[in-house]
Protein backbone atom coordinates (compact mmCIF):
# COMPACT_ATOMS: atom_id res chain seq x y z
CA UNK A 1 0.00 0.00 0.00
CA UNK A 2 2.75 2.02 0.89
CA UNK A 3 4.70 1.71 -2.67
CA UNK A 4 1.47 2.61 -4.43
CA UNK A 5 1.00 5.69 -2.40
CA UNK A 6 4.25 6.69 -2.99
CA UNK A 7 3.80 5.74 -6.84
CA UNK A 8 0.56 7.78 -6.96
CA UNK A 9 1.58 10.71 -5.22
CA UNK A 10 5.21 11.18 -7.26
CA UNK A 11 3.22 11.08 -10.31
CA UNK A 12 0.78 13.66 -9.62
CA UNK A 13 3.37 15.88 -7.90
CA UNK A 14 5.83 15.37 -11.08
CA UNK A 15 2.33 16.11 -13.21
CA UNK A 16 2.39 19.66 -11.46
CA UNK A 17 5.88 19.91 -12.34
CA UNK A 18 5.54 19.41 -15.84
CA UNK A 19 2.91 21.77 -16.27
CA UNK A 20 4.68 24.00 -14.65
CA UNK A 21 7.13 23.94 -16.50
CA UNK A 22 4.89 24.43 -19.58
CA UNK A 23 3.62 27.35 -18.38
CA UNK A 24 6.79 29.20 -17.23
CA UNK A 25 7.86 28.42 -20.57
CA UNK A 26 5.11 29.71 -22.23
CA UNK A 27 4.69 33.07 -19.70
CA UNK A 28 5.81 36.73 -20.91
CA UNK A 29 6.80 37.92 -17.83
CA UNK A 30 10.69 36.13 -17.32
CA UNK A 31 12.26 39.91 -16.80
CA UNK A 32 9.58 42.58 -15.88
CA UNK A 33 10.89 46.93 -15.89
CA UNK A 34 12.17 47.93 -12.67
CA UNK A 35 10.19 51.16 -11.72
CA UNK A 36 11.78 51.67 -8.39
CA UNK A 37 13.03 55.21 -9.88
CA UNK A 38 10.42 55.65 -11.84
CA UNK A 39 6.93 54.54 -10.12
CA UNK A 40 4.69 56.71 -12.41
CA UNK A 41 5.14 55.40 -16.11
CA UNK A 42 3.01 55.65 -19.40
CA UNK A 43 4.90 52.30 -20.66
CA UNK A 44 5.40 49.45 -18.61
CA UNK A 45 8.17 46.87 -20.51
CA UNK A 46 8.60 42.83 -20.08
CA UNK A 47 9.86 40.15 -21.65
CA UNK A 48 10.04 36.96 -22.32
CA UNK A 49 11.29 33.85 -24.29
CA UNK A 50 9.47 33.85 -27.31
CA UNK A 51 8.70 37.86 -27.20
CA UNK A 52 8.77 41.37 -25.70
CA UNK A 53 5.85 43.40 -24.53
CA UNK A 54 4.87 46.54 -24.10
CA UNK A 55 1.82 47.94 -21.83
CA UNK A 56 0.48 51.43 -22.28
CA UNK A 57 -1.15 53.41 -19.27
CA UNK A 58 -4.30 53.26 -21.35
CA UNK A 59 -4.33 49.33 -21.27
CA UNK A 60 -3.35 48.68 -24.77
CA UNK A 61 -0.47 45.90 -24.78
CA UNK A 62 1.71 45.57 -27.87
CA UNK A 63 3.44 42.02 -27.70
CA UNK A 64 6.69 41.39 -30.32
CA UNK A 65 8.00 37.86 -31.18
CA UNK A 66 11.77 37.59 -31.87
CA UNK A 67 12.18 37.41 -35.60
CA UNK A 68 15.81 36.30 -34.70
CA UNK A 69 17.43 33.50 -33.38
CA UNK A 70 21.15 34.40 -34.20
CA UNK A 71 20.82 37.46 -32.58
CA UNK A 72 19.77 36.80 -29.41
CA UNK A 73 22.99 35.76 -26.94
CA UNK A 74 24.07 32.62 -26.78
CA UNK A 75 22.49 32.15 -23.38
CA UNK A 76 19.44 33.55 -23.93
CA UNK A 77 19.19 30.41 -26.20
CA UNK A 78 20.43 27.93 -23.89
CA UNK A 79 17.59 28.66 -21.65
CA UNK A 80 15.26 28.27 -24.38
CA UNK A 81 17.21 24.63 -25.01
CA UNK A 82 17.19 23.33 -21.54
CA UNK A 83 13.61 24.56 -20.96
CA UNK A 84 12.09 22.45 -23.87
CA UNK A 85 13.83 19.71 -22.87
CA UNK A 86 13.11 19.44 -19.62
CA UNK A 87 9.13 19.63 -21.07
CA UNK A 88 10.09 17.10 -23.49
CA UNK A 89 11.25 14.87 -20.85
CA UNK A 90 8.75 15.81 -19.10
CA UNK A 91 6.29 14.48 -21.10
CA UNK A 92 7.63 11.08 -21.67
CA UNK A 93 8.17 10.68 -18.02
CA UNK A 94 4.42 11.30 -17.67
CA UNK A 95 3.68 8.85 -20.33
CA UNK A 96 5.88 5.95 -19.42
CA UNK A 97 4.93 6.48 -15.52
CA UNK A 98 1.06 6.13 -16.82
CA UNK A 99 1.75 2.32 -17.94
CA UNK A 100 4.13 1.73 -14.67
CA UNK A 101 1.44 2.70 -12.08
CA UNK A 102 0.75 -0.67 -10.15
CA UNK A 103 -3.02 0.35 -9.55
CA UNK A 104 -3.46 -0.17 -13.37
CA UNK A 105 -2.86 -3.60 -15.03
CA UNK A 106 -2.38 -3.74 -18.78
CA UNK A 107 -1.95 -7.54 -19.90
CA UNK A 108 0.04 -9.98 -18.01
CA UNK A 109 3.23 -7.41 -17.14
CA UNK A 110 5.05 -8.05 -14.41
CA UNK A 111 6.04 -6.23 -11.75
CA UNK A 112 9.89 -6.20 -12.21
CA UNK A 113 8.63 -4.37 -15.91
CA UNK A 114 6.99 -1.65 -13.83
CA UNK A 115 9.38 -1.29 -11.49
CA UNK A 116 11.63 -0.90 -14.34
CA UNK A 117 9.63 1.56 -16.01
CA UNK A 118 9.06 3.90 -12.52
CA UNK A 119 12.51 4.20 -12.22
CA UNK A 120 12.98 4.93 -15.89
CA UNK A 121 10.17 7.79 -15.50
CA UNK A 122 11.75 8.59 -12.02
CA UNK A 123 15.08 9.65 -13.96
CA UNK A 124 13.48 10.85 -16.62
CA UNK A 125 11.73 13.37 -14.11
CA UNK A 126 14.70 14.36 -11.87
CA UNK A 127 16.54 15.21 -15.02
CA UNK A 128 13.41 17.28 -16.28
CA UNK A 129 12.93 19.20 -13.20
CA UNK A 130 17.32 20.08 -13.22
CA UNK A 131 17.10 21.27 -16.17
CA UNK A 132 14.06 23.46 -15.67
CA UNK A 133 16.06 24.96 -12.65
CA UNK A 134 19.13 25.66 -14.44
CA UNK A 135 16.95 27.61 -17.32
CA UNK A 136 15.45 29.68 -14.99
CA UNK A 137 18.76 30.37 -12.69
CA UNK A 138 20.78 30.80 -15.94
CA UNK A 139 18.24 33.10 -16.88
CA UNK A 140 18.18 35.01 -13.19
CA UNK A 141 22.07 35.40 -13.03
CA UNK A 142 21.92 37.08 -16.67
CA UNK A 143 19.19 39.87 -15.49
CA UNK A 144 21.44 40.48 -12.02
CA UNK A 145 24.23 40.99 -14.24
CA UNK A 146 22.51 43.60 -17.06
CA UNK A 147 21.05 44.84 -13.22
CA UNK A 148 24.12 46.35 -12.02
CA UNK A 149 25.89 46.87 -14.75
CA UNK A 150 23.04 49.75 -15.84
CA UNK A 151 23.10 50.99 -12.23
CA UNK A 152 26.37 51.52 -12.80
CA UNK A 153 26.39 53.34 -16.03
CA UNK A 154 23.39 55.29 -13.95
CA UNK A 155 25.34 56.27 -11.33
CA UNK A 156 28.09 57.36 -13.53
CA UNK A 157 25.57 60.10 -15.27
CA UNK A 158 25.87 58.28 -18.48
CA UNK A 159 23.16 58.75 -20.57
CA UNK A 160 20.65 56.92 -23.07
CA UNK A 161 20.70 54.69 -20.04
CA UNK A 162 18.93 51.36 -21.03
CA UNK A 163 15.96 50.44 -18.76
CA UNK A 164 16.70 48.41 -15.54
CA UNK A 165 14.79 45.11 -15.78
CA UNK A 166 14.21 42.37 -12.92
CA UNK A 167 12.91 39.38 -12.06
CA UNK A 168 9.00 38.77 -13.16
CA UNK A 169 6.69 35.82 -12.16
CA UNK A 170 7.91 33.08 -14.63
CA UNK A 171 11.10 32.63 -12.75
CA UNK A 172 9.36 31.80 -9.29
CA UNK A 173 7.20 29.65 -11.40
CA UNK A 174 9.48 27.99 -12.96
CA UNK A 175 11.93 27.39 -9.80
CA UNK A 176 8.68 25.74 -8.07
CA UNK A 177 7.80 23.54 -11.02
CA UNK A 178 11.09 22.19 -11.34
CA UNK A 179 11.77 21.75 -8.00
CA UNK A 180 7.95 19.74 -7.97
CA UNK A 181 9.26 18.13 -11.13
CA UNK A 182 12.40 17.15 -8.97
CA UNK A 183 10.76 15.98 -5.99
CA UNK A 184 8.19 13.67 -7.79
CA UNK A 185 11.28 12.24 -9.78
CA UNK A 186 12.87 11.26 -6.05
CA UNK A 187 9.77 9.74 -5.03
CA UNK A 188 8.96 7.32 -7.73
CA UNK A 189 12.74 5.87 -7.32
CA UNK A 190 12.10 5.26 -4.03
CA UNK A 191 8.27 3.71 -5.26
CA UNK A 192 10.88 1.37 -7.68
CA UNK A 193 12.62 -0.60 -4.65
CA UNK A 194 8.77 -1.56 -3.14
CA UNK A 195 8.14 -2.76 -7.23
CA UNK A 196 11.25 -5.30 -7.00
CA UNK A 197 9.84 -8.70 -6.30
CA UNK A 198 11.71 -10.49 -3.61
CA UNK A 199 14.07 -12.96 -4.79
CA UNK A 200 13.80 -16.70 -3.51
CA UNK A 201 15.86 -17.06 0.02
CA UNK A 202 17.24 -20.65 -1.33
CA UNK A 203 19.40 -20.37 -3.44
CA UNK A 204 22.33 -23.51 -4.35
CA UNK A 205 24.51 -23.68 -1.63
CA UNK A 206 28.23 -25.50 -2.40
CA UNK A 207 30.20 -27.32 -0.46
CA UNK A 208 33.29 -26.94 0.21
CA UNK A 209 36.08 -29.09 1.90
CA UNK A 210 36.48 -28.08 5.70
CA UNK A 211 39.96 -28.24 4.93
CA UNK A 212 42.22 -25.74 3.57
CA UNK A 213 43.62 -26.23 -0.22
CA UNK A 214 42.16 -29.52 -0.06
CA UNK A 215 40.91 -31.15 -3.16
CA UNK A 216 39.51 -34.90 -4.21
CA UNK A 217 41.12 -35.84 -7.16
CA UNK A 218 39.28 -39.25 -9.11
CA UNK A 219 41.34 -41.55 -11.16
CA UNK A 220 39.61 -43.01 -14.38
CA UNK A 221 37.32 -46.20 -13.41
CA UNK A 222 39.41 -49.27 -13.68
CA UNK A 223 36.62 -51.79 -13.20
CA UNK A 224 35.96 -54.57 -10.45
CA UNK A 225 39.10 -56.73 -9.59
CA UNK A 226 39.40 -59.26 -7.18
CA UNK A 227 42.22 -59.39 -4.94
CA UNK A 228 43.36 -63.43 -5.31
CA UNK A 229 46.61 -62.49 -3.59
CA UNK A 230 44.99 -61.73 -0.46
CA UNK A 231 43.23 -64.70 -0.46
CA UNK A 232 45.83 -67.47 -1.30
CA UNK A 233 47.33 -68.77 1.84
CA UNK A 234 48.18 -71.94 3.18
CA UNK A 235 45.45 -75.10 1.49
CA UNK A 236 44.41 -72.68 -0.97
CA UNK A 237 43.73 -74.60 -4.18
CA UNK A 238 42.87 -72.88 -7.13
CA UNK A 239 39.37 -74.65 -8.87
CA UNK A 240 40.33 -75.96 -12.67
CA UNK A 241 39.26 -74.95 -15.51
CA UNK A 242 37.14 -75.86 -18.05
CA UNK A 243 37.24 -76.04 -22.04
CA UNK A 244 35.84 -72.89 -21.79
CA UNK A 245 38.10 -71.00 -19.79
CA UNK A 246 35.43 -70.89 -16.82
CA UNK A 247 36.72 -72.19 -13.29
CA UNK A 248 34.83 -74.82 -12.11
CA UNK A 249 34.18 -75.27 -8.23
CA UNK A 250 33.06 -78.61 -6.59
CA UNK A 251 29.10 -78.37 -5.20
CA UNK A 252 28.09 -79.82 -2.13
CA UNK A 253 27.55 -83.55 -4.21
CA UNK A 254 31.29 -84.16 -4.29
CA UNK A 255 31.98 -84.21 -0.61
CA UNK A 256 29.52 -86.95 -0.11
Amino acid sequence: MSTTLCQVMGFLVASLGVAGTIMATAMDTWSTQDLYDNPVTAVFQYQGLWRSCVRQSSGFTECRPYFTILGLPAMFQAVRALMIVGIVLGILGLLVCVFALKCIRIGTMEDSAKANMTLTSGIMFIVAGLCAITGVSVFANMLVTNFWMSTTNMYQGMQNVQNRYTFGSALFVGWVAGGLALVGGIMMCLACRGLIPEESRYKAVSYNASGRNISYRTGPYKGYEPDTKARKGPGYEEAPRSEDGRRSYPSKYDYV
